[in-house]
């Protein structure tokens, strides 16, 4: 498994299409993956401390989880079949850990609601099949060449 971070949420132009960008923690390779608007919203207010007026499902979720004990403790993205992604959450309750399939748009949306970070993975062979590589070290420079990245990707890219 390989270790993400979330570089965050960017809308694919001209169709409006959110895509979560993740990146890999020690190497060049990010990993987009398009989400729909409910997740994006989800996971941008997370990441920017806004609070609903009511719980979104993350948030319920998340209330659910603690209410019975349980933490997430990982978030892997295990395999893309015919363009979609699958993830799973792993889960601890009283020391016993287990696996709930999830789609990667609301396992992230659930992991950056927690209190301790968690940490997200992919599969290797999700990376080494959907990974993409920015000629550039530069922060902006690569938000840029993602930019023109997603101004040609289409979902179909990354059926196989």
């Amino acid at each position: 498994m390989i270790p993400l971070s979330l570089v965050g949420v960017r809308v694919e132009v001209p169709t409006n299409q959110p895509i979560v960008l993740l990146r890999e923690e020690e190497g060049p390779r990010h990993l987009p993956i398009f989400i729909g608007p409910p997740e994006a919203t989800a996971i941008v207010y997370a990441l920017q401390g806004m609070e609903t007026p009511r719980p979104m499902t993350h948030d319920l979720f998340t209330s659910v989880l603690g209410d019975l004990g349980a933490t997430l403790d990982k978030v892997i993205i295990t395999e893309l079949q015919e363009g979609t992604f699958f993830a799973e959450l792993e889960l601890r309750r009283d020391g016993s850990s287990f696996r709930v399939s999830s789609r990667p748009s609301d396992a992230i949306a659930l992991a950056v609601r927690q209190a301790d970070d968690v940490p997200i993975y992919a599969e290797d062979t999700v990376l080494d099949e959907a990974g993409v590589e920015f000629e550039s070290e530069d922060e902006d420079d690569q938000v840029e060449e993602f930019r023109e990245f997603l101004d040609h990707v289409t979902p179909e890219d990354f059926a196989q």
